[in-house]
């Protein structure tokens, strides 16, 4: 039997987090920043302070308060962020984004809580970000009232990061918005996206950049823009209209265009036994999706299931209520159109018809 060796321990040297790759006085910076600008977002109800190991919220004095909750990212529009190393919108789209998930069930926003993840934490960096998660709070009126910032060496390439978001809210119990009120003849109402959002970026970055050969700094031909600009756009925030149609008992259901398009979003809100038929000339989508589609001969359905094509967020209003809905909106700063209508189908499942 052999005869066990002993190993000789490595002379020791000293090692700090910082030689890892975590650098806690960068981080300390970050906190400091993210803790001015997300007091300028609490309401009256928050309860605690950034920096405690939980954020508390008092709830609204309500009949019967349902909490209602979504958590979401911004997918590869990042990559277009790291690139321009513009990162004071992204927040904001983070924040938008969450908020219109809740608006469509009826419910306003309460408090935001963000996970910020990256190898190397940048403190302007962070500070951008934050600003727009703040910006877009405020406007929404919820708070920031807490998060995490994660500095991981080798989990992310240098100058690169990831972001999601939780946002709550809430909601009388009678007030919920599930699908239960559209029937057959109800108005759909269609309200304008600003671009992309924060869906379709994947295959947008390979037609763009991969096939077509176009730059950031490209001049779109038939708007004149720059194509960066295009690609930022922040993802726009529908709360006040659909509150405001809320408060005018106008609406029976909404549905926020994201990834999957009019085509698997609109039916998520249509009961068994009801379609929906959507007029493809009711409006002119923007040139943008038209360049994106030309440029790698995207099949429609594929298109159609990919992108928003300049619908933003559809909202079911009664038949009879649909004028007074229209002007509702136009009041609320909102350029609405008649999309199309709630029909009747054999088909349990709900579906989509494109005339």
């Amino acid at each position: 039997m052999a005869k066990a060796t002993s190993k000789t321990t490595p002379k020791a040297q000293p090692v700090s987090y910082k030689d890892a790759g975590v650098n806690i006085d960068e981080a300390d910076k970050a906190v400091a920043a993210i803790r001015k600008m997300a007091r300028a977002t609490f309401t009256k109800g928050v309860l605690t302070e950034i920096g405690s190991f939980g954020g508390c919220f008092e709830l609204p004095k309500m009949k019967q308060p349902v909490l209602v909750s979504s958590v979401d990212g911004v997918g590869t529009k990042l990559k277009i962020a790291f690139a321009t190393g513009r990162h004071d919108t992204i927040g904001e789209d983070l924040v938008n984004h969450c908020v219109n998930d809740i608006a469509v069930q009826g419910a306003s926003p309460l408090f935001f809580l963000d996970y910020l993840a990256t190898g190397k934490v940048e403190a302007g960096v962070t500070a951008q970000i934050v600003s727009g998660m703040a910006r877009g709070c405020r406007a929404n009126g919820c708070a920031l009232i807490g998060g995490e910032t994660a500095e991981m060496p080798g989990m992310y390439h240098d100058g690169e990061y990831d972001i999601a978001g939780t946002v709550v809210g809430v909601a009388e119990k009678s007030a919920v918005l599930n699908g239960s009120k559209v029937q057959t003849g109800d108005v759909l109402l269609a309200l304008p996206s600003t671009g992309l959002h924060t869906n379709g970026y994947s295959l947008a970055r390979k037609l763009l950049f991969d096939i077509a050969g176009l730059k950031l700094d490209s001049t779109l031909s038939d708007t004149g823009t720059i194509l960066a600009d295009e690609l930022l756009k922040v993802h726009k925030s529908y709360l006040q209209a659909i509150t405001a149609l809320l408060k005018a008992k106008s609406l029976s259901a909404a549905a926020h265009i994201t990834g999957g398009g009019i085509t698997d979003n609109l039916p998520r809100v249509l009961p068994k036994g009801l379609a929906a038929t959507v007029d493809t000339k009711s409006w002119h989508v923007p040139y943008l999706f038209q360049l994106l589609r030309a440029i790698g001969d995207v099949p429609e359905a594929d298109w159609r299931r990919t992108f928003n094509l300049g619908v933003g967020m559809i909202l079911v209003v009664p038949q009879t209520k649909s004028a007074a809905a229209m002007r509702t909106l136009a009041k609320a700063g909102e350029q609405p159109w008649i999309l199309g209508e709630v029909i009747n189908q054999r088909r349990a499942r709900p579906r989509i018809e494109y005339r």
